[in-house]
Formats: C-alpha cells, sequence, structure tokens
C-alpha cells in the first residue's frame, strides 16, 4: 500500500557521551619552545646586523663594541657564545685600532679583555696570556687602593684604565678570521 503520514515527535534522547580530551600540554611546550628558539634567532640576527654595520678589522682579527651595558665578566660570556672573546690590544697598532673605534662610537669606555681577578697586579688576557712587552695605562694607572679595580676598561683616548669588575659598559669583542 501507500506509505502512511508521519508520525510525532519522539521524546529528546539521553545526553551524549563527552568528547576526547585535546593533549594540549604537549602541543604548549613546542609552540613555547618554538618562541624561546625564536628569541635567540632575532637576538642572533640583531648581532649579525650590528656587526655588519660597524666593525673594524686587521690581518687576523675582527673587532666589535657591543653596545649593551654588562659587566666584565657578562661581556666575557657574550663575546665567547658568539665565538670570540673580549678584545685584548697586544700592540700598538691594535690598541689605535680599538682606541679610534671607541671614541668614533661616541663612546668615553669600554671594557677590554684584561684583568688582575687572580692574582692582584698581575695583568692577564681574556686568553690566560700574561702582559708582553706592549701596555698603554693611563698615568697613575694601574691604581687600586682598594683592591676592587681588577678589570680593565680602554678610554677612547687608547689608554687604560683599571676599573671594578661589576660596572655595566659597553665592551669590545674580537673575533679569529677564518683561514682559507
Amino acid at each position: 500500500g501507500d506509505k502512511g503520514a508521519k508520525g510525532l515527535l519522539g521524546v529528546p534522547g539521553k545526553k551524549g557521551k563527552a568528547g576526547t580530551v585535546c593533549d594540549c600540554g604537549r602541543y604548549r611546550r613546542v609552540v613555547g619552545q618554538l618562541n624561546i628558539n625564536v628569541a635567540r634567532l632575532n637576538t642572533s640576527i640583531k648581532f649579525v646586523k650590528n656587526v655588519i654595520a660597524g666593525i673594524r678589522e686587521t690581518d687576523e682579527k675582527f673587532y666589535y663594541i657591543v653596545k649593551e651595558e654588562k659587566n666584565y665578566r657578562e661581556a666575557l660570556i657574550h663575546c665567547t657564545d658568539r665565538g670570540g672573546t673580549l678584545a685584548m690590544p697586544k700592540d700598538e697598532a691594535t690598541n689605535a685600532l680599538i682606541a679610534d673605534y671607541i671614541s668614533n662610537s661616541g663612546l668615553f669606555r669600554a671594557f677590554i679583555g684584561l684583568n688582575d681577578m687572580e692574582k692582584e697586579g698581575q695583568f692577564l688576557y681574556a686568553d690566560n696570556s700574561p702582559l708582553q712587552n706592549y701596555s698603554n695605562w693611563k698615568e697613575g694607572e694601574p691604581h687600586d687602593p682598594a683592591g676592587r679595580e681588577d678589570c680593565v676598561e680602554m678610554l677612547s683616548t687608547g689608554e687604560w684604565n683599571d676599573s671594578e669588575c661589576q660596572v655595566t659598559i659597553y665592551f669590545v669583542c674580537e673575533f679569529l678570521k677564518k683561514r682559507k
């Protein structure tokens, strides 16, 4: 026979089962790590852009003033993390180049890689080599009557002054050129 008329609506059904829970914690960790990586890359990009913008060089090395105020240890770590060290002027020509760089950057002073933290009055370069036959101390320096000035800054004149390691100032990194 023919199809019959449509019946009345039935009673509403019971509440359905809960949906599956998102494993979002794992994704949050991944996104968090990506954010950290992006921040590191941005820091590296900024560093490279600054390096390209202003760098000095000799036949063997590149010199770069980092315009971020850091104490001596932080400055040393900053340079070594990027494959270099704090600048170590071991002759008049290098000292003059760095002094000119500091002066032309409009700075008064910057940390260089020289200190007497190990033994008072015995200055060592950042590579642990002692001062040899070259130094350029400002008249009356090094002068540390209180025993607190263990790190060395270069003034825009090229002269050296021992100062406290905890002061936060700009600093000069040095990088060896890659051998071809």
